[in-house]
């Protein structure tokens, strides 16, 4: 494997650990650790380590602290409320652009998307099928031509996936997203900007929603009620409606 790969591989397996601990509870809300300290327990450099803490620090599961190192703070169903609807602003919208203004390269790499999905379900390969939502998204969003809108996402995508690490490790949830994938594709292929955004809108809540579940279940706050209540009348008819009933 090249020097960089391995790097990049070492600072994912660290921060996949780090991730888990703070998750399960072995890494309790409020405690204070060096990067020191978990190079010396994973046997790693601390440069890994340091990456894995400061991705860790964007999804708001740590707090980095100057000179002392960094607290664990947990995760709210809040903080998932707030990534979500900030990727409900921008994925909807992208969307929707995206119906109007997708070429047909980029049409065709969202059916190749589509249809590598299942393949990588039923070969229980979590690892794959995250590449894959990733790109699926990046795809869409890349329509925009924007690159502080991309930057934005990426780092929001990153925190989601932190956020839903026992929830992408399960293949009926899989099946579902690949399913919610299906009616984003037809809509953009079809031109059709609504139906695009209604779609999206749509995954993204239940998405939201099945996060927000697990992070109540385990640290007992209340989840948000009639969420998401900022959206248009027109994307909550066939989004939150749907996904409630």
């Amino acid at each position: 494997m090249p020097p960089r790969a391995q790097h990049a591989s070492t600072s994912d397996n660290v921060f996949r650990k780090l991730r888990s601990a703070i998750l399960s509870g072995e890494l309790r809300q409020g405690s204070l650790h060096s990067i020191y300290e978990f190079a010396e327990k994973y046997e790693v450099s601390r440069t890994p380590v340091r990456e894995a803490v400061l991705r860790l620090a964007d999804t708001g599961m740590v707090v980095i602290e100057r000179n002392r190192g960094f607290r664990i703070r947990g995760l709210s169903v809040d903080d998932v409320r707030a990534v979500f609807e900030f990727r409900l602003v921008l994925e909807t919208t992208s969307s929707s652009y995206a119906a109007q203004h997708a070429s047909p390269s980029a049409i065709e790499r969202l059916v190749e998307n589509l249809m590598e999905m299942p393949r990588a379900i039923d070969a229980e390969d979590t690892e794959s099928f995250t590449r894959l939502d990733r790109e699926f998204h990046d795809e869409i969003i890349a329509t925009m031509d924007n690159s502080r809108v991309r930057r934005e996402l990426a780092g929001l995508r990153a925190a989601t996936q932190a956020m839903g690490v026992t929830t992408m490790g399960r293949t009926p949830r899989l099946r579902e997203i690949c399913s919610e994938h299906q009616p984003i594709v037809k809509a953009i292929a079809a031109g059709d900007s609504l139906a695009a955004a209604r779609a999206m809108t749509k995954h993204l809540v239940h998405s939201g929603r099945v996060i927000m579940s697990e992070v109540a279940e385990r640290t007992g706050d209340t989840m948000p009620p009639n969420w998401p209540d900022f959206l248009l009348p027109s994307l909550l008819d066939s989004g939150q409606r749907e996904t409630e009933a």
